[in-house]
């Protein structure tokens, strides 16, 4: 195994069970960074929370490293290493991998903070080179002190060793070295009775978007229904049950949708196609994206939200029921429940097998406040295929051909986080394909 794959296995089996360092010492006023190039003291401080976190710029600066906002995210350069950070969700990534944060790092005054477990747990086993004494709040890099970089603790092997999920089975795909979304599919085979939700977009007397370059008479609820279609056959050969929100040209109101994703549903997918207003250069725009449910970060994730919420004017009632509850309280509960990781994950996964059929750009991950998520009440995410004002993602979402490889890619995302998931739960089929009932992770009951 090399030594990134190794890293990546350590940090995973850290967070997934080693005791916390930060837990055993309180936490400092400040944590100091001593490097060759001197020290500089990073103030610790209490998040909205009430969460100790650090500013990563200094932190940055302190280890000649890099910060960078993208998309809600943002990147923390370190030691040779790229850290990317949900702003307000609590996961950071890690060579293709999330991993769980016991916080979240956030925007504050115009700063971005990282939690302190940042500094006192993931730092000084994803980079070697740099060792955290709790006790005296102090962040060491051991090169400017001519200490041996074995010194001290090591990465476990993922072979001597045991992840949450891991068991003895083949090395996790997000562990190799040099991938940059995890985007491998599942070695051996699923266990039985997982179920998977497909939402075909719009329908009936909502056409969706016009589809300017698409053929005569099709529409954003035509294309939408076919991938999903195309999806479900996919998905059912690859032994995953299916339930559609719609196979007919009918409307479904966006609030009922999500609950088609039952308490024994394992993801909910819905499937849209993008566009844009006409305006200077529009028809150059293209590229595919994956949504998962949380507030926008920029102004383009909530245009595309508003454009997908507008489908409530079809509808008799024209609102959502009140059982929903705000964006607030059901971002509460996804987290509570680890619903937003796994979302995150599933779009990572989405965005990774598109790139291999779809030749637009890769418009990454996003985060925006969908309506017709908030009513999911297990992983769910939101694919846009393609701009319809685009001619090239047009031809790629309307062609039967490339509508067989859209659907066989998502279908692929789909398996591999099944798998994915069956390993870090320590949920695994047998050779003849069957779970003992013992073995099976009981799901939580539906919050609906």
């Amino acid at each position: 195994m090399s030594r990134r794959a190794r890293l990546a296995a350590a940090v995973l089996l850290a967070l997934a069970g080693a005791p916390a360092v930060a837990a055993a010492a309180p936490i400092p006023p400040a944590v100091l960074v001593a490097t060759a190039r001197g020290e500089a003291r990073v103030p610790v401080r209490l998040d909205r929370t009430g969460a100790p976190v650090l500013a990563a710029a200094p932190l940055a600066a302190a280890l000649a490293g890099s910060l960078t906002l993208t998309d809600g995210w943002a990147e923390l350069s370190v030691a040779s290493r790229s850290f990317r950070f949900l702003l307000d969700g609590p996961i950071f990534a890690l060579d293709g991998q999330l991993y769980p944060l016991s916080a979240t790092a956030s925007v504050m005054r115009d700063s971005v903070f990282v939690p302190y477990q940042f500094v006192a747990e993931v730092l000084p086993r994803a980079a070697e080179r740099l060792e955290y004494d709790p006790l005296t709040g102090r962040l060491s890099d051991r090169t400017s002190r001519a200490v041996a970089v074995t010194a001290g603790w090591k990465p476990m092997p993922l072979e001597t060793g045991t992840a949450a999920g891991d068991g003895d089975g083949p090395e996790p795909a997000a562990a190799r070295a040099g991938i940059a979304r995890p985007t491998a599919a599942p070695t051996g085979k699923l266990r039985p009775g997982h179920l998977v939700t497909i939402d075909p977009g719009h329908g009936g007397v909502d056409p969706g978007n016009p589809g300017e370059f698409f053929p005569r008479g099709v529409r954003e609820k035509d294309v939408t229904l076919q991938v999903s279609l195309l999806l479900r056959d996919a998905l059912r050969a690859r032994g995953v049950a299916v339930r559609m929100t719609r196979t007919t040209d009918t409307l479904i109101a966006l609030g009922d949708r999500g609950g088609y994703c039952t308490a024994r549903c394992d993801l909910f997918v819905s499937i849209h196609v993008n566009s844009l207003p006409k305006r200077p250069g529009y028809t150059a725009v293209r590229g595919f994206e994956t949504y998962f449910l949380a507030e926008a970060k920029t102004e383009d994730a909530a245009r595309v939200a508003r454009m997908e919420n507008e489908a409530v004017r079809f509808e008799a009632t024209k609102e959502l029921p009140a059982a929903t509850g705000g964006l607030d309280f059901i971002l509460k509960d996804l987290q509570l429940n680890e619903h937003l990781r796994e979302s995150a994950q599933v779009a990572e996964l989405v965005q990774g097998h598109l790139g291999k059929v779809h030749n637009g750009p890769d418009k990454g991950v996003k985060q925006a406040g969908f309506m017709v998520l908030t009513t999911a009440r297990r992983p769910a995410v939101l694919v846009e295929l393609g701009y319809s004002t685009n001619p090239q993602d047009a031809r790629v979402m309307s062609e039967p051909a490339s509508q067989r490889r859209l659907a066989a890619a998502l279908a692929d995302a789909i398996v591999a986080y099944l798998g994915d998931y069956e390993r870090r739960t320590g949920v695994a089929a047998d050779s003849a394909g069957t779970v003992p009932a013992s073995a099976a992770t009981p799901k939580p009951k539906e919050g609906r």
